[in-house]
């Protein structure tokens, strides 16, 4: 009778975490834009991720407007096949517009934006570069200029 010792390597919870996330910088004529976005993922297995994430952006045009978005984004990522990754991502902004100029009639505004962006991407290694798609998209809350966005996604 013979026995083997078989050990099987189990990855802990913390090895499947890995962080990542966005900064994001606009300069233009009497405009600034930055925004932090720090996020982090759960490695089911290596097709399926899903994470969480914080957003902050702070905007600003010198006698306009200056705005403050604050919220957070749930994450799934799938990759059908390796170096093609598939994206969804709901985010809930919280936006905080002023605006400077007493003469403009614009009021100013506190609501809820949400967006809901479907993506694909190609991926090598920690990096992952496509494009995505705001479904929820509205011309006049939206925080983005377009319902199209590029993006690059960094997690490690």
């Amino acid at each position: 009778m013979c026995f083997k010792n078989i050990s099987a390597q189990t990855a802990s919870f913390s090895d499947n975490i890995k962080f990542g996330g966005g900064i994001g910088l606009s300069f233009g004529s009497n405009f600034f834009s930055g925004t932090l976005e720090p996020s982090a993922i759960y490695q089911v297995n290596p097709q399926f991720a899903f994470g969480a994430g914080l957003n902050f952006t702070y905007n600003s045009q010198k006698d306009f407007y200056k705005s403050t978005i604050l919220g957070g984004t749930l994450t799934g990522l799938f990759n059908p096949i390796p170096n093609i990754q598939l994206s969804a991502e709901y985010q809930q902004l919280h936006v905080n517009r002023k605006y400077d100029n007493d003469l403009i009639l614009y009021q100013d505004e506190k609501y809820w934006s949400p967006a809901l962006l479907l993506g694909i991407g190609y991926q090598t290694n920690h990096v992952t570069v496509g494009v995505r798609y705001d479904v929820l998209y509205d011309d006049y809350k939206s925080i983005y200029a377009s319902p199209w966005a590029p993006f690059i996604r960094v997690y490690f």
